[in-house]
């Protein structure tokens, strides 16, 4: 049990070195990651706008075309 235990920690620590040193690497700091995610935030919310739009343009035309 031991030894079971001593591995997974091992692997652990292994994990969490090998983690630190590529993102220490990349260069990477939590707010750089999150830009992407705010951009994508962002143009997922334009992407719905647009949607709503469009769809309000359309039942415009319908609504113009019936009268």
């Amino acid at each position: 049990m031991a030894r079971i235990l001593a591995l997974v920690l091992g692997l652990a620590i292994v994990a969490f070195t090998v983690k630190f040193a590529l993102e220490r690497a990349v260069g990477s700091d939590p707010a750089t990651l999150s830009a992407p995610k705010q951009q994508l935030d962002s143009v997922r919310e334009r992407a719905k706008e647009l949607g709503a739009e469009m769809q309000r343009n359309a039942d415009r035309a319908d609504i113009a075309r019936e009268k």
